[in-house]
């Protein structure tokens, strides 16, 4: 009997060019150790939920269930971080409500579906690079962004928005 195909998922605050390119500066301007992976700059994003596997059948509903975000989202991301786990992330100093209320209708909205959320406390961060281990954050200009939208994202090989909304 095979397993029902599943695709390995995620929402994203999906960055604009301008706003890739001021990312790869925070990234370029930092030190990193030898061992550093690096983002690649397609790749550069701020996870909202990260889904995992999720049956692709789900994917029509899933795609449609999904909402418009409201306003546009105003973001200042001005600080480096070296997680335990060696990744190295760009957060902002203060979560702005609005990104917490956005990331609180998706989660009902994934709830409705019948897909579960992390249990973690939602921490907004832009991965920077993994293997960081040893980075000595160094600072930079903070990053103003203002989102416009969001993606679901496939992760396979790379990161693959599937669909955008905003």
């Amino acid at each position: 009997m095979n397993a029902e195909p599943t695709l390995r998922l995620f929402l994203a605050l999906w960055p604009d060019d301008d706003t890739r390119i001021a990312l790869l500066a925070w990234q370029q301007a930092q030190t990193w150790p030898a061992a550093a992976r690096l983002t690649r700059a397609d790749d550069l994003h701020l996870t909202l939920h990260f889904l995992g596997q999720v049956p692709q059948t789900l994917l029509p509903a899933l795609k449609q269930a999904l909402p418009a975000p409201g306003a546009p989202l105003p973001l200042i991301l001005d600080r480096v971080e070296v997680w335990p786990n060696g990744v190295a992330v760009l957060l902002p100093e203060a979560t702005p409500p609005a990104l917490l209320t956005l990331h609180r209708q998706l989660g009902e909205t994934l709830t409705h579906l019948g897909l579960p959320l992390e249990s973690r406390p939602y921490q907004p961060h832009v991965t920077l690079a993994r293997r960081a281990r040893g980075l000595i954050p160094q600072p930079a200009p903070p990053l103003r962004w203002t989102a416009q939208r969001y993606a679901l994202v496939h992760s396979d090989h790379g990161y693959h928005p599937l669909q955008h909304y905003g």
